[in-house]
């Protein structure tokens, strides 16, 4: 084995902060068994409640179809569609067949909150509705701005728009502006409302963390359903002690595997909020714990390749992982070689498993799609040791597949049993890729770029990003309209994203899910310019110690 000097000569070393978190995860006591069971049992019965509830509004959807449209808007934005998912389908069905005799209904809220909610179900539905909220000057009506949760739901609309949807660009614009202007006036919780969609967009939020927000403004309006808000409450504080245990079984696990890459970023309770991210429901608990341990495992690698190796190590370490052998384990220097290790012995781990089931086929989808990222993790580190400045398009070809989003795909449905099926998981990782996961890729890069560019350049030698590569091709825009024209180039991924999304599925929904989970998991993490995960900020702090530490009062 090469000693640790033959590492150290010429590492482009980085210093990454080390977490905030110190021991207070693993500080839990869980409830008592009879406590327990008493709160699981106290969930069904509500849960119940809350089904008839919904079949009854189902039953009269012709004679009064906006009483099920809002029972449905608040069980999603409560949290707890997961318990109804099949009732929730079969009533939008009736709320699709209905769509077009509901044309002549006026109200914004409504019009706006339908369109939403079957865009994000899949359904293509086309955004002429809006049309009626226009006056002959081409303009939204003036009438609309005393509408203010019409206002707001159209707002939510518009972060749903695909290309075509020229009337929902005008919508963002506007809504927004108007919005902004209107947030101080307003009065409690409508007040707080608006502020938090226009810092968060529900469509690009996370499930749970949003779930959060909503509760304590849904529980402030006196006309809010009350076994819905108990049972919402309830869920969350239990599934917050379930997602603490989780945590704390992996902590050891990441304990003992941390202090052998001490260079790396120490971010496994960020990473375990990035996987909340994805799924949190009681039922991905397994599916959860093979994530996150790949998760990082995906990041110990990202670090070497970016802050750490030396470009003759690191081809080394491509051609180990290129072969998956653990012969190759005892050619690797220092550092190196357990890396590759823990890669190895965990992935084999969920291949064992899965081989029991007959699904063995994601995990060599897996291993494939690992050797092509270090491929072009390697091309990068290439980039770097020759101040090689490729131009837009090249540059981008590479880093959307060093930005790893497809090993946080696949793995992320490793763990979730028979709907994530061989073919599933074969089609995610096609080449080329299908638009959905392309324009994800594109998403995350861009924003991972624009938030963590001014950090890496600064803080080692570092692979140019989207911005300089930009810059050199266009020596005719500052800085400043680079940031801008990305950002442009996001927003279109996201009409790619969402153009994909619609139905017909050509992949089972729950895998859609994961996608699209992943990719909010960017906006999260990335948002205003931002690197939320390796320079965490208070923003994503109490982001999540909202979800993992302070559980939801009852009273």
């Amino acid at each position: 084995m090469a000693s640790a000097s033959a590492t150290s000569a010429s590492q482009p070393i980085a210093y990454f902060h080390p977490t905030h978190w110190g021991d207070q995860f693993l500080q839990f006591t869980p409830l008592d068994n009879v406590t327990q069971l008493e709160k699981e049992q106290e969930v069904e019965h509500l849960k119940e409640q809350v089904r008839k509830e919904l079949l009854a509004r189902v039953a009269t959807t012709v004679d009064k179809p906006l009483e099920l449209l809002d029972f449905i808007e608040e069980i999603e934005r409560l949290g707890l569609a997961y318990f109804l998912e099949k009732e929730i389908e079969e009533s939008l069905v009736q709320v699709y067949e209905n769509y077009h005799d509901q044309c002549d209904i006026d109200d914004l809220y409504h019009v706006a909150t339908r369109f939403r909610i079957l865009r994000q179900h899949g359904y293509r539905v086309s955004s002429d509705v809006f049309k009626k909220f226009k006056n002959e000057q081409g303009g939204f009506k003036d009438c609309i701005l005393n509408d203010v949760p019409g206002l707001l739901s159209l707002y939510e609309a518009s972060y749903v728009r695909i290309h075509g949807d020229d009337i929902l660009d005008e919508a963002i614009v506007f809504t927004t502006t108007h919005l902004k202007l209107m947030v101080d006036k307003l009065s409690s919780p409508l007040a707080e409302q608006v502020a938090h969609a226009l810092d968060q967009p529900l469509h690009y939020g996370f499930v749970r963390l949003e779930s959060k927000h909503y509760i304590g403004f849904y529980e402030q309006y006196p006309s809010h359903n009350k076994t819905l808000l108990k049972l919402a409450k309830l869920d969350f504080n239990l599934l917050q002690l379930l997602h603490k245990q989780e945590f704390q079984d992996i902590s050891s696990w990441w304990n003992d595997f941390y202090p052998k890459v001490p260079f790396v970023r120490d971010r496994l309770v960020e990473a375990y909020f990035w996987v909340l991210g994805c799924y949190y429901e009681r039922e991905y608990s397994s599916a959860r714990k093979t994530f996150i341990k790949i998760f990082m495992i995906v990041q110990v690698f990202d670090d070497v390749f970016d802050a750490y190796g030396t470009y003759d190590i690191l081809k080394l370490l491509v051609e180990a992982v290129k072969r998956w052998d653990y012969s190759y384990i005892a050619k690797l220097p220092e550092y190196f070689d357990c890396c590759y290790q823990k890669l190895l012995e965990t992935v084999d781990e969920v291949e064992d498993k899965l081989a029991k089931e007959g699904r063995s086929q994601g995990v060599e989808c897996y291993k494939e799609r690992m050797n092509r990222v270090c491929e072009a993790w390697l091309e990068e580190a290439k980039w770097c040791g020759q101040r090689y400045s490729p131009g837009f398009e090249e540059y981008v070809g590479v880093a959307k597949i060093s930005i790893a989003q497809i090993l946080g795909f696949v793995s992320s449905m490793l763990g979730m049993g028979p709907v994530a099926t061989n073919e599933g998981i074969a089609w995610v990782c096609q080449e080329p890729m299908p638009t959905l996961v392309d324009a994800s890729h594109v998403i995350f890069r861009l924003k991972n770029d624009l938030g963590s560019t001014e950090f890496e350049q600064n803080s080692r030698t570092h692979v140019v990003s989207c911005i300089q590569c930009y810059m050199k091709e266009h020596d005719d825009v500052d800085e400043e309209q680079v940031y801008q024209i990305i950002e442009k180039k996001v927003d279109d991924a996201w009409k790619d994203f969402n153009q994909a999304l619609l139905r017909p599925y050509v992949i089972p929904k729950p895998l859609n899910d994961r996608i699209l989970h992943l990719t909010r998991a960017v906006m999260v993490f990335y948002k205003d310019r931002t690197d939320g995960y390796t320079i965490v900020n208070k923003i994503i702090q109490d982001k999540v110690a909202s979800v993992l530490v302070h559980p939801i009062p009852m009273t």
